[in-house]
């Protein structure tokens, strides 16, 4: 499970259907580099072997920085904190979830259409606990061991979701305020098709404010945009499709109907403060995810790059 160059510093390691990323020349040694997302359960060791072999053996992060803190992106952070004894950074507005004091709203498996999307309910919503190492990043814009990048708030797939962003090379870490790939379908998870996509639909409750996070995104005219689910995308054909995105996102990345179309969830500095109603209730979704997950689960744990 090697890791693939994105610039002569940046790199991604794809762990099943979630990427995350490594910031730091080769050789750096310890606490010369940064880990952005922390992947699923079970991250923990392919993110150490590629450390390891990156930068050094046994070398540690100066921090771990996070997009956001959904299961998928923070599924090594526990073991790897108390391996590294490495401070973690989030926005403020997403630290209620990742401190234990709140749960994310549901997601919505009635959008995107897909395995994956029948397959939400089963995703934990959390609260995470990642205490005491968790910390705000800081108020000035800057990034933790990262000199030269800057963090942006661009939240809609969650209150406190950012992206990273170096103005020297116009070199874009979106997270998953829009992605590459159709993540809702477990078949384009699995086969990467490149295909330029609005956050994943079914854990995404504020549209509005989604809309307008890919706009700031698109204003900046990146050069390369590596993504939380999918391949990293660069150029002209990223800048027009990605302002394409933004012009008409209610199209392309907006489901017609969904709990959270026109009502979105509210949320505070201590999390979730109110949450619409499902469109969908009892069982029958749940129970469609798990036919799912039997038909087609394993596919993703066996998925290596």
């Amino acid at each position: 499970m090697p890791e693939h160059p994105i610039t002569h510093d940046l790199a991604y390691l794809r762990h099943g259907i979630v990427n995350l990323f490594f910031w730091g020349p080769a050789g750096a040694g310890d606490r010369g580099w940064v880990l952005i997302d922390a992947g699923l359960p079970g991250a923990a060791a392919p993110i150490t072997r590629v450390a390891a072999q990156r930068f050094a053996p046994e070398s540690r992060p100066a921090a771990i920085v996070l997009t956001h803190g959904h299961h998928d992106h923070v599924g090594g952070l526990k073991a790897l904190s108390r391996r590294w004894d490495v401070p973690i950074y989030a926005h403020p507005l997403e630290l209620p979830y990742l401190t234990g004091r709140s749960a994310y709203p549901p997601p919505d498996p009635t959008v995107g259409g897909g395995a994956l999307a029948l397959l939400s309910p089963l995703f934990s919503p959390g609260p995470f606990d990642f205490r005491p190492m968790m910390h705000p990043l800081p108020e000035d814009g800057s990034v933790p061991g990262m000199p030269g990048w800057r963090w942006i708030h661009t939240p809609g797939h969650t209150p406190g979701h950012v992206s990273f962003w170096r103005e020297e090379d116009a070199a874009l870490i979106a997270g998953d305020a829009f992605v590459t790939t159709k993540q809702e379908s477990l078949w384009a998870a699995v086969t990467q098709r490149v295909e330029l996509h609005g956050p994943p639909a079914y854990y995404t409750p504020d549209w509005v404010s989604a809309r307008r996070s890919v706009e700031v995104l698109a204003g900046l005219r990146p050069e390369v945009a590596a993504t939380g689910h999918g391949r990293p995308l660069y150029g002209a054909v990223l800048r027009a499709d990605l302002a394409d995105l933004a012009r008409h996102f209610e199209r392309r990345a907006m489901p017609r109907r969904g709990r959270y179309v026109g009502r979105p969830a509210s949320a505070g500095v201590d999390g979730v403060i109110s949450v619409p109603p499902p469109r969908v209730r009892g069982l029958g979704v749940l129970a469609a995810g798990l036919a799912a997950a039997g038909a087609a689960g394993a596919l993703v744990w066996r998925v290596r790059r």
